[in-house]
């Protein structure tokens, strides 16, 4: 049994949430560039070249590229022969996520209840962790923070399993038609397939967490990302709303078994600071 340390996962988790809200990863920066090549509007092309200008003066400057540094979503590979010592996993992340906020000068966006007492709680926790216990003798985190103008315009729909893929392809592109410019495109689409109607909305976010670009391995389901892609690219939404042809940079799909009488579907959209980094432990 491999032991890590509470500590040692604070370290990690303080680092990477400075990380992410500082440097755009290098797999989103390229898919802009792109962008900016084949983008015929001339508001897309400018949009888009100070987008990456943006994302230039950010990791120099070490600042924020987003004055929304999000919720921070966090998905942890726990490996069954690790043990943690010193203390709670979560309250280990909760606590890196705290001092990342804080050291690194980082907006606080959450709010102790949703509804009855939307106080700010002050440091940016709790985080939103998902789990998932594997085998081995490593801990992997992932960090998302997932600003709210992006993710106040997904959607899920518990699909009829007759509207099959044509049912399921115009759920998202209307899900993407219907977010318009509100989540600061060029965006990245996360799509879960299966599973029931709250597995999809994590499989969505997986898809998000993938390397931006990346193809699905199941020559199906990467032919249906590239069809989608062309779909809402033929939209005229553009970069940043105001009209173009580089509405999205990726459409990312994770999928999971669901019952005979299910289709559930769930469409979460990242804004063009698509944010993601992660380690190994």
């Amino acid at each position: 049994m491999r032991e890590i340390s509470t500590r040692t996962i604070t370290d990690k988790v303080r680092e990477l949430c400075i990380k992410a809200a500082y440097d755009l990863p290098e797999d989103v920066e390229v898919l802009l560039k792109q962008g900016l090549e084949k983008e015929e509007s001339d508001f897309g092309k400018y949009s888009l070249d100070k987008i990456i200008k943006n994302v230039s003066l950010a990791r120099h400057d070490h600042v924020p590229m987003c004055q929304d540094t999000g919720i921070t979503v966090i998905l942890v590979r726990l490996g069954q022969q690790v043990k943690i010592v010193g203390g709670s996993m979560t309250e280990a992340i909760n606590e890196g996520v705290r001092q990342g906020y804080t050291d690194g000068y980082l907006r606080k966006s959450v709010v102790a209840d949703p509804l009855l007492n939307r106080v700010n709680t002050g440091d940016n926790t709790p985080a939103v962790i998902h789990t998932e216990v594997v085998e081995g003798d490593a801990l992997h985190i992932q960090i998302l923070p997932k600003g709210a103008g992006s993710e106040n315009m997904g959607a899920v729909k518990m699909c009829k399993p007759s509207e099959g893929m044509d049912g399921v392809m115009d759920f998202i592109v209307d899900s993407v038609t219907n977010a318009g410019g509100n989540p600061c495109p060029p965006i990245i689409v996360g799509v879960g397939i299966g599973g029931t109607m709250d597995q999809c909305t994590l499989l969505a976010k997986k898809a998000l967490a993938r390397h931006a670009g990346s193809a699905h391995p199941e020559p199906g389901y990467a032919e249906m990302e590239q069809q989608l892609l062309e779909r809402i690219n033929r939209l005229g939404i553009g970069p940043q709303g105001f009209g173009g042809r580089v509405t999205a940079l990726a459409v990312h799909i994770e999928t999971f078994p669901t019952h005979i009488a299910m289709l559930p579907v769930c469409v979460t959209l990242n804004c063009h600071a698509a944010r993601h980094t992660e380690a190994t432990l």
